[in-house]
């Protein structure tokens, strides 16, 4: 089972995710240049919105080079000395990630992914053997092999008990991989499409200058003076999640798999990169969700109905044919390759009426009915009944 989720989501003039030189990212798509938010910018949002905690009932997980920290905080916590546990978690961190950043030697050469509960899991660990622990601790500054007892044994042990499964729901989702740990590797069970604009797209300079409120009525000038760039546009986003892989990865929790992929609907519906939204404040809601629940494993993207790209309708305006393009492009694939096992649910802002056809049997009333009837299509009422 698979459920595929597309947005249409149109964003006010804003600059949510920049590439390297501070512009708002983009790519060419349909030999015309589109706006572009990142996969891994997407991501990132729908993990750390509250709505996805809430729903999941799990902390997110941290990714970060800082593990000795974390350890340190939990070691702390079951009564032991700040000094100590940073010891024992500066040696512990040395034997899970192999290497340790040159410049900073409590932070690691790579980010790791970890969930609290598997923080919680190692302390109890290094708890159970504290002494041979705490004796096999270098002092700060000194040299800590990888392979020390009792760290190499401990590590090695944690990561048979954790292996090819996860607490966390994020973790679940995104997956991990960690070239020098492959056992902690976890295939993603859902795969995140960069955001496309439905359109061409031109970018546009904001020119400001600031003023400094202290200057005499015989000084003139700015403060400051410079430009920011940024676009508008309508976005195509679209998502995939493989639900055998996602109960797999959470070590066969059905329940925290539903709510996982509730979470995920939830989140997805309100998560917005946050780029200079301070300057921009561009806090625009998806206006047309298509949800697909499917039995079989072919995916559907619907990038290809822009691949000619929309033009705005006589009035004005791109949301409305882009609606138009996504329904006519659902209908051509669902008469070349069939419609069976695949279960389509629709809600939309604005009215749908002369611009959706193929998938106006879909339409519900609101979003919060389209998360509704996404996970009545999974084993999740089974569950609780259970």
């Amino acid at each position: 089972m698979f459920i595929e989720i597309h947005f249409l989501q149109n964003f006010a003039p804003s600059n949510l995710n920049r590439d390297d030189t501070g512009n708002p990212k983009d790519a060419e798509f349909g030999g015309v240049r589109r706006a572009r938010i990142s996969s891994q910018a997407i991501k990132r949002a729908i993990r750390l919105d509250p709505a996805f905690q809430q729903t999941t009932q799990v902390p997110p997980a941290a990714r970060t080079r800082w593990m000795t920290r974390r350890l340190a905080e939990k070691l702390e916590a079951a009564g032991k000395p700040e000094a100590d546990a940073e010891r024992v978690a500066r040696a512990f961190a040395v034997a899970f990630a192999g290497k340790m950043d040159k410049n900073a030697e409590d932070r690691t050469s790579v980010l790791l992914y970890l969930s609290d509960e598997e923080y919680t899991s190692m302390a109890q660990a290094l708890l159970e053997k504290w002494e041979d622990a705490l004796k096999a601790a270098p002092a700060s500054g000194e040299e800590l092999k990888a392979k020390a007892e009792p760290f190499a044994s401990m590590v090695k042990a944690w990561l048979k008990t954790t292996k090819g499964r996860t607490s966390a729901p994020d973790v679940a989702l995104f997956g991990r991989m960690l070239a020098d740990k492959p056992e902690l590797n976890l295939d993603a069970a859902s795969q995140v499409a960069h955001a496309l604009s439905t359109h061409r797209v031109d970018m546009d300079f904001d020119f400001f200058t600031a003023v400094d409120d202290l200057l005499t009525d015989e000084e003139a000038g700015a403060g400051m003076m410079g430009v920011t760039p940024f676009n508008s546009a309508t976005y195509y986003r679209y998502a995939r999640i493989d639900w055998n892989q996602l109960v797999q990865n959470l070590g066969g929790d059905v329940s925290l798999a539903c709510r996982t992929v509730e979470g995920f609907l939830r989140a997805a519906l309100r998560a917005i990169p946050t780029g200079k939204q301070n300057a921009f404040a561009a806090q625009n809601p998806p206006d047309f969700g298509l949800a697909v629940v499917r039995e079989d494993g072919m995916a559907w993207s619907l990038a290809n109905a822009f691949e000619k790209p929309v033009r705005p309708a006589r009035e004005g305006g791109l949301m409305a044919p882009s609606i138009e393009a996504l329904d006519a492009y659902w209908g051509r694939l669902a008469a070349v390759y069939g419609s069976e096992g695949v279960d389509p649910f629709v809600f939309s802002v604005p009215a749908t009426e002369g611009l959706v056809h193929h998938l106006e049997n879909a339409l519900l009333p609101s979003a919060e009915a389209w998360v509704q009837a996404v996970l009545q299509q999974l084993p999740c009422a089974e569950t609780e009944e259970a």
